[in-house]
Order: structure tokens, then C-alpha cells, then sequence
């Protein structure tokens, strides 16, 4: 009989008891298809008398995650701690320096340490996989290091977040403010005990430089993500949006160019038909441009029991088969350390101003706009009070750097009240 590969599960919170009920039910599946059996040999926890619905008899326990990555009886080190130091650093660490096999969901983990954790597993002829750190159960970081791998990638984008996409939805579909939607997303448990994980773009700004790795064949670079949460992102944004044919949605974009690795993530207009425009609620899209394949849209749940555990089965069960892929698509020291744009790729860009109610105080703005060399394509003026206008202009494409010129200008014309909210249109 093939010997078993036996898992030690770090971590038993809702994915890692998700990993457990496969394991458990699947078996005679799981063996089938990755010619062994798969077992757990023990697992670790906070919590040993917590009920997580799933049975723990014949698992042996372990309160230290490092001890478990160092057992014997344990061929793949499974990490669902999660944090990108402490406990799930250090059990990483101790595993691959065991000669494991590391499969984890943690993408704070990887943005922070994937290059040395990358160089690591390869000195000890080890694999480390994580198709659970991004996207939930989208087989993303499988499509690109194996499926896809025969492309020149030009461009990878996606909505990354569930929460954000769900904030944005409700915001959207039921008339509420910002707040709103935020307390209820809160009152559902989809937001990150520090919320600004979420919102702030951070989340998904770790997978969006883990995906830039693999495309681009460089080094991560998570410090290099332009960020921009959605907090300033208001219900008049969403109602000017779709009454310009458009969705406010998170997103992602990566791509290489001659100014170097663009990484944003922010809030952006993206085109209501297109699949990204249409995408509702917690799911999550990645769309990969490759020179030979043309454009690839992957949708599918971002995060939740079942579709994170299956990501991590599938990276077990590969590990089963024998198949070892390097953790980035190639070998760690041929990943090259990539050169941060200084500079977005020019975009149009959806500018929402408040104007004081004073003679030529929209004259101002436009030769504020000039000056910086921005173009204003339209510009809309909404019904005002006795005090304050609201404005809304749509410039020709510019880059970030001439509007932010402009809008730190637009402060010295004293017609503006508060600070303006600019998102870019991406054409996708």
C-alpha cells in the first residue's frame, strides 16, 4: 500500500476545520485522485474544548505550532494561523527547516516574508503553496504558475475583497451611505477584526502583490502597492457612477510597463457591462491578459469555509500527486527585484468637488485643471443650496500625478470646500 501523506493543521478556525471535514469525508475522493492516502497526524489550536463541529478524535495535539511543524509524523506543515509574523512565521520557518511541505492561506505571511520563505523552501527541496491566500477558491495562482505559464502576462486586475465588493453593493442596491452598508457588512462577521484590513485596501493589496510575483516574475513588493481604501467613497459617488454607465468597485491592477511594476489598489469606475462591472456581493473576479491566451476572467467565493479549505486541498493533493512547482512559478533566485512606476498609466478620472457659491468659482477649477495639464472631457453641476454646489467633472485620460498636482492647487483658489474625491475609470 502507498504510504499516507499525513497533514499537521495549524490553526482550526473556520478554514482549518473546513480542511478537517474534507479530510474526514472525502477520503476515498482524496485518494483517488492524489494516489495516496491523505491523513492528519495532529493539529493545534488556542482553544482544545472549543466545539468547531467537526470531530478532533485520533488527531494528536499540539499547543505550540512549532512542535507540530517539527513532528515526524508530519509530511505537510497545513499553516491557517495567519499574521504575517509571530507563531505562523516562526512554524513556517521551522517546518521548511525540517524538509516540509508547506501549504498556507496566509497572504500577510508571503507579502511580507515570500521572497526568504520562497528561497528557503528551495534550499530544503521543499515546496510552499498557497492558492488559499488569494481569492478564496479561485484557482488563481494555479491558472498563472501552471495553466498559463506559457504567456507573457500584460496585465493581471481583479476585485479582490469580498467585504469592499459587498460594502459597494449594498451602498449601490439599497441606498445606503457608506456607514450603513459598513455596520451591516460588521453585523454579518465579514469584516477583519481590524476592519481597516478590509477597507482600507490592505487585504487585498497583499494578493494583488502576490499575483504581481508570479505574472512578472519578480521579487514581492507589497510596500510598492499604491493603496486606497474606500472610506471617502459616498452614495452620491455610487448614483453619479451608474448614471454614467459605470460600477465603483476595489480594484486591484497589475501590470508591467516601461516606467516599471505598476501595483494599485483603490476604489475605480469600471464599465457597468463589463464582468467586473457585474460582479455583486462577497464574490470576487480576476481577469489575466496573457499575450497568447488573450483575456481569462476567474469568478468565485473569495473567502468562507468551504471554498478556502478546497484551495487548500488542492494544493495538498497536488503535493500527493508529486507535483512540485516553485512557489513563485520559477526559482526564487531568478525572481527579479522590480523597479515601482512612479507614474500610473494615464487614465481618465471622475472628479466630485463641492464649490463654494461664488462668482467664476468654476472658471477657477477649470484653470486650476489646465495649468496641470488636465483636460476636462464633461463637467456637471448639481443642485445646490444657498452656500455649496456640487460638481462633477470626467477628465481626458491624465496621470495621477498631473490631478493630484491640480487638486493640491485647487486649495490656494479658496472656491473649493473640503477635499475632492478623485477615482480613476479603467477601461477593462
Amino acid at each position: 500500500m502507498t504510504e499516507p501523506l499525513r497533514l499537521g493543521i495549524a490553526g482550526l478556525g473556520t478554514v482549518g476545520a473546513g480542511v478537517v471535514k474534507i479530510v474526514r469525508q472525502k477520503s476515498a475522493l482524496l485518494e483517488a485522485r492524489g494516489g495516496r492516502p491523505i491523513t492528519i497526524s495532529a493539529v493545534c489550536a488556542r482553544n482544545r474544548v472549543k466545539d468547531r463541529g467537526v470531530s478532533l478524535d485520533g488527531y494528536a495535539w499540539e499547543d505550540d505550532p512549532v512542535a507540530l511543524a517539527q513532528r515526524e509524523d508530519v509530511d505537510v506543515f497545513v499553516e491557517l494561523v495567519g499574521g504575517s509574523d509571530g507563531p505562523a512565521k516562526a512554524a513556517t520557518e521551522a517546518a521548511l527547516k525540517a524538509g516540509k511541505d508547506v501549504v498556507t492561506a496566509n497572504k500577510a505571511l508571503l507579502a511580507h516574508h515570500g521572497q526568504v520563505l520562497a528561497e528557503a523552501a528551495e534550499m530544503a527541496g521543499s515546496v510552499l503553496r498557497f492558492e488559499a491566500a488569494v481569492a478564496g477558491g479561485i484557482p488563481v495562482v494555479k491558472a498563472l504558475t501552471e495553466g498559463l505559464a506559457g504567456n507573457d502576462i500584460s496585465r493581471v486586475m481583479g476585485v479582490m475583497n469580498g467585504t469592499c465588493n459587498y460594502i459597494l453593493t449594498r451602498m449601490e442596491s439599497a441606498g445606503l451611505t457608506y456607514e450603513q452598508a459598513f455596520a451591516e457588512a460588521d453585523g454579518l462577521g465579514y469584516l477583519e477584526a481590524d476592519p481597516n484590513l478590509d477597507v482600507g485596501g490592505i487585504d487585498a493589496g497583499h494578493k494583488l502583490s502576490l499575483l504581481a510575483s508570479i505574472a512578472f516574475g519578480t521579487q514581492v513588493a507589497f510596500d510598492a502597492v499604491e493603496l486606497e481604501g474606500i472610506g471617502r467613497v459616498s452614495i452620491e459617488d455610487i448614483r453619479q457612477a451608474a448614471d454614467m454607465g459605470y460600477k465603483v468597485k476595489l480594484l486591484g491592477v497589475c501590470q508591467m510597463t516601461g516606467r516599471g511594476l505598476e501595483q494599485r489598489m483603490s476604489p475605480c469606475l469600471v464599465p457597468a457591462s463589463s464582468p467586473l462591472g457585474q460582479l455583486d456581493g462577497g464574490t470576487n473576479m480576476v481577469v489575466i491578459e496573457g499575450d497568447q491566451v488573450g483575456q481569462i476572467v476567474l469568478r468565485g467565493p473569495g473567502a468562507g469555509e468551504g471554498p478556502t479549505a478546497s484551495a487548500v486541498m488542492g494544493d495538498v493533493i497536488d503535493i500527493a500527486r508529486g507535483t512540485r512547482v516553485s512557489t513563485f512559478g520559477q526559482p526564487a533566485a531568478t525572481l527579479s527585484k522590480a523597479t515601482p512606476a512612479q507614474t500610473a498609466t494615464p487614465a481618465p478620472y471622475y472628479l466630485r468637488l463641492i464649490l463654494l457659491d461664488k462668482p467664476g468659482a468654476l472658471a477657477k477649477v477649470a484653470a486650476v485643471l489646465g495649468e496641470a495639464g488636465v483636460s476636462i472631457n464633461r463637467m456637471r453641476q448639481r443642485s445646490h443650496d444657498q452656500n455649496t454646489a456640487p460638481v462633477l467633472i470626467v477628465t481626458h485620460k491624465t496621470t495621477r500625478a498631473a490631478l493630484d498636482t491640480a487638486l493640491a492647487a485647487m486649495v490656494g483658489t479658496q472656491v473649493v470646500e473640503g477635499e475632492p474625491v478623485a477615482l480613476r475609470i479603467e477601461q477593462v
